[in-house]
């Protein structure tokens, strides 16, 4: 098991109101930090199960869009603390105390969630977005933190310089002092004596207490801020008398390359799963380390039946992929992909290289190839998703890198 660091005075805010909106139309019904991924998990649990391993027990994570298949989630997940000790995961929706409209950034939605500072009086606090999928012992940043007397501390991680505009990228002095922050620059700043690499920020902060509740008042009153953490709350501390310091990304993924990702896109997001079918993964989830927690439906094992008869054109088979529980497939052919509970594959059928959420049915003949099918898709006898990405895009979303998205409940039809 991971070593403990007991920070139980730190209060963990996680940021899980967003709309999600370059994954639709997988968040079409669910928030973005809801949406399955790796067979058996919700991208929330990857950050949940960070805090868990970090022994950071007194977590409100912040809804507003979708907000129920949060809440939701972590009731049934993560009800594992004891509130008669101080420990907590629980969500935490709009209030509308303090204002009478919904959050209008993740500023925004800590300043009208002030009330729960009250409740959990910290030192302290750790804001982390809810839908990236990584690994990290909190407790290194937080002694971090608290070593250099730092009243901020902001996260990053080393990308490409030819990425950077995409994310919001740091300056740091020898010290680790920030001492410029820049949102999606056009052309951002390198690290010294490495042209070809930036730091970018991973949405994990660190902040004193007063500080926070300072800043996201203040940032109320401007009215042309985002009220956004990254955009305006961090600039506006880069250079004042607030010391704001750049944490360097210590991976508990323990491989050779560092691993953390945005999976803000469908494509990032397809990407990353197929991260988790190499022989030997670059993401691993079979960690005794380091667990990654999952809800765990009672199902039965999942199976393949059919080993061929004299044809061999009936076997069912699944290859450089991962199933789970109460995946059935029969007599079909599965290959580099990842299937989520209770889904059936039938005879003669292949799914290739592909997504497959909770339910799905292919059935007979049918092909699947290069998709992400949403819970619940009945593929027909015959149909074929990801074969003609021009009569695909007549009836679903297609990414830019051709990956076909079939919204939940949807029956495909053979042509």
């Amino acid at each position: 098991m991971p070593g403990f660091v007991l920070a139980h005075d730190v209060l963990t805010l996680l940021l899980a109101g967003g709309r999600g909106e370059r994954l639709h139309p997988l968040t079409r019904d669910r928030a973005k930090p809801a949406v399955p991924f790796g067979g058996i998990y919700r991208i929330i649990d990857f950050t949940l199960s960070n805090c868990l391993n970090s022994g950071l027990r007194r977590v409100k994570v912040l809804t507003q869009y979708h907000g129920r298949s949060i809440e939701r989630h972590v009731h049934i997940a993560w009800n594992l603390f004891s509130h008669e000790i101080g420990e907590f995961i629980e969500t935490v929706p709009p209030q509308m105390a303090l204002s009478d409209r919904a959050y209008l950034g993740t500023a925004d939605a800590i300043r009208q969630s002030l009330p729960i500072f009250e409740e959990a009086a910290s030192d302290e606090v750790l804001v982390l977005a809810a839908d990236h999928i990584y690994k990290m012992d909190y407790g290194e940043l937080l002694s971090f933190h608290e070593r250099t007397n730092a009243q901020t501390t902001v996260a990053c991680v080393e990308v490409p310089a030819s990425e950077a505009s995409r994310y919001g990228i740091l300056e740091l002095d020898e010290s680790g002092r920030v001492i410029g922050f820049e949102e999606k620059p056009k052309t951002p700043k390198p690290i010294r004596g490495r042209p070809d690499t930036c730091l970018a920020s991973m949405g994990i902060y660190v902040f004193d207490r007063d500080v926070l509740v300072e800043s996201v008042v203040r940032d109320a009153a401007v009215p042309d801020s985002h009220h956004d953490i990254g955009r305006n709350i961090v600039p506006s501390l880069v250079g004042g008398d607030a010391h704001v310091f750049g944490f360097t990304f210590a991976d508990a993924n323990r491989k050779q390359v560092k691993y953390w990702r945005d999976i803000g896109t469908l494509d990032a997001y397809y990407e990353a799963n197929m991260d988790l079918i190499a022989v030997d993964p670059v993401f691993n989830l079979y960690d005794d380390e380091w667990p990654i927690r999952a809800l765990q439906p009672q199902s039965p094992p999942a199976k393949t039946v059919f080993a061929g008869g004299e044809t061999g054109d009936r076997v069912g088979t699944a290859l450089d992929s991962m199933l789970s529980h109460g995946c059935i497939v029969s007599g079909g052919r599965v290959v580099r992909s990842v299937l989520s509970p209770l889904v059936r594959v039938n005879s003669y059928s292949q799914v290739e290289d592909s997504i497959l959420f909770a339910g799905v049915h292919v059935g007979r003949y049918a092909h699947v190839r290069r998709a992400i099918l949403d819970e619940g898709v009945i593929v027909e006898p015959h149909a074929k998703i990801g074969i003609d990405l021009a009569h695909d895009r007549e009836r679903f979303v297609v990414s830019d890198g051709g990956i076909v998205v079939v919204p939940r409940g949807t029956e495909v039809k053979a042509d």
